[in-house]
């Protein structure tokens, strides 16, 4: 190979990484918002369990994420490349999901309101090993969804670039996406061991702060329950906005309180159709 031939190659090479570079930053703020969503809703999601079992289970969910971004990657660039129109009916069924599951627990804890508990809720170290397999397998799920906006976003931002370029940022945002996404949560969970680490040290200032991180914890993760709620509605509401032309001549819609609105009735509409299917087709006597 000519020394010609070999610069030519290097300024190719230096030109699609200084392209990956900039489209990388631009599809990082693209997905800003989403990946937000997903932090709010995998930390409420993670922080229901024994303290003995928050990084194990961190741990399963984080290689669920892995697992459902290596799916939905390859087959977002055949999609993007062969059949673009499937995209947003998937989407919009996603969104569906997002919305029932957040619809869901609203309905649940207005129910919970309405029937006054006879005993104080105790949702820490009071998750049995099959309720926590179904609660692994349930944020797996809703990452899903979430993963499936945050590569579609990605791949957006660079549909327009060449193949390599659309690989490797869409590759990239997933990989950062989980871990950023998964240690932040994980910093999260272990905050009051954290704080109960500072407890021990000799200066005063120090424990303070160790007393703040125990006392602050129960409150982020109650506040991060709301959250996540509400970032699964604003998720539903945001693709069914984007997607559906009709609601572009509804302004108020297009806002974020008409977005939440929208995914919130959206989810209740699924609830209420699951509720009667149930009631118009029982599950069989048992036998």
């Amino acid at each position: 190979m000519n020394i010609g031939g070999l610069f030519a190659i290097l300024d190719d090479v230096a030109a699609t990484l200084d392209d990956v570079a900039i489209m990388s930053k631009v599809a990082a703020k693209k997905t800003a918002g989403i990946l937000g969503d997903d932090l709010a809703v995998n930390a409420n999601m993670s922080a229901h369990f024994a303290s003995d079992r928050e990084l194990p289970v961190l741990w399963a969910i984080a290689k669920g994420s892995l697992l459902n971004k290596v799916i939905i990657l390859p087959l977002a660039l055949l999609l993007s490349a062969f059949a673009p129109w499937m995209i947003g009916p998937i989407l919009l069924f996603g969104a569906l999901y997002l919305s029932y599951e957040g619809a869901e627990k609203v309905l649940h804890t207005l129910m919970h309101l309405w029937h006054k508990p006879t005993t104080d809720s105790k949702p820490h170290g009071t998750i049995n090993q099959s309720s926590e397999k179904e609660k692994i397998k349930q944020a797996i799920t809703t990452d899903f969804i979430l993963s499936i906006e945050i590569i579609i976003l990605a791949l957006g931002t660079v549909s327009e670039s060449p193949l390599l370029t659309r690989i490797v940022v869409t590759s990239l945002i997933a990989v950062l996406a989980t871990i950023g996404v998964y240690g932040l949560v994980a910093l999260l969970v272990r905050m009051d061991d954290f704080g109960l680490y500072l407890l021990k040290k000799s200066n005063v200032f120090i424990q303070k702060i160790g007393n703040l991180l125990i006392a602050l914890l129960p409150k982020m993760i109650q506040a991060l329950s709301i959250i996540g709620v509400i970032a699964m509605l604003l998720v539903a509401g945001g693709i069914f906005t984007h997607n559906l032309m009709f609601l572009h001549h509804y302004p108020l819609l297009n806002s974020m309180i008409g977005e939440f609105i929208l995914g919130l009735i959206a989810g209740i509409t699924v609830v209420g159709l699951f509720v009667l299917k149930n009631r118009l087709m029982p599950r069989s006597a048992h036998l």
